[in-house]
C-alpha cells in the first residue's frame, strides 16, 4: 500500500527517498508551482534536482510555414538558458545544494518520460498538471497525462496553485 504524506512516500512501513528529482518546465503559469514544490522536495530529501525545458524546434517550422534558422534557434536556446540560470538561481537560494539545468530538443513527450530521466538516473518526475490551454490539450494532448502514464519512474503531478480569493 502506498500512502502520501505531503511529499513523502510511505510504501509499507518505509520512508521513500528520492536521490535525483526531474522538474521539467516550460516558463508557463506552472512553472513557479513545479519549481517551488520540487526545491521542497530536494532539500527535504537533500537530493540532486535537475531542470529541464524541452524545445520543440517543429512546432516553429509548422508555425511559420518553413524551416527555421539556425540564429532563431540559436538565440531561442541562449533565453531557455538564461531564464533555466535564473530558475537554478532560485533554487541555490532557497537551499538545494546540487542543481543542473538542461536544454534538451525534441518532442517533450518520450524526453521528459523516457530519454531524460534514462540518461539522468531520475527516480522521480515533479510535472505542472499543465502548460497548455484546454483547445491546445485536445489538439496535442497533454505532456502531463503522457509522462505519468509511460514515465520509466515516478511522477507527481503539481497542481496550479489556487490564488486567494478576497
Amino acid at each position: 500500500m502506498i500512502t502520501v504524506r505531503n511529499d513523502e512516500w510511505m510504501v509499507g512501513n518505509m520512508l521513500q527517498q528520492y536521490k535525483n528529482i526531474l522538474a521539467p518546465v516550460d516558463g508557463s503559469k506552472a512553472t513557479e508551482a513545479v519549481l517551488d514544490k520540487a526545491i521542497e522536495v530536494a532539500k527535504r530529501n537533500d537530493t540532486h534536482l535537475d531542470i529541464l525545458n524541452v524545445l520543440e524546434v517543429n512546432q516553429f517550422s509548422d508555425t511559420y510555414g518553413g524551416a527555421v534558422s539556425g540564429d532563431v534557434i540559436y538565440k531561442l536556446s541562449e533565453d531557455v538558458q538564461e531564464r533555466l540560470d535564473k530558475l537554478k538561481k532560485k533554487a541555490e537560494a532557497a537551499g538545494v545544494k546540487d542543481v543542473s539545468v538542461h536544454v534538451r530538443f525534441g518532442n517533450p513527450k518520450p524526453v521528459i518520460a523516457k530519454e531524460f530521466p534514462e540518461d539522468h538516473h531520475n527516480e522521480l518526475i515533479m510535472i505542472g498538471s499543465t502548460g497548455l490551454n484546454a483547445l491546445e490539450r485536445i489538439m496535442v494532448g497533454s505532456v502531463a497525462t503522457y509522462v505519468s502514464r509511460n514515465a520509466i519512474c515516478d511522477v507527481l503531478v503539481v497542481k496550479p496553485q489556487k490564488e486567494d480569493k478576497k
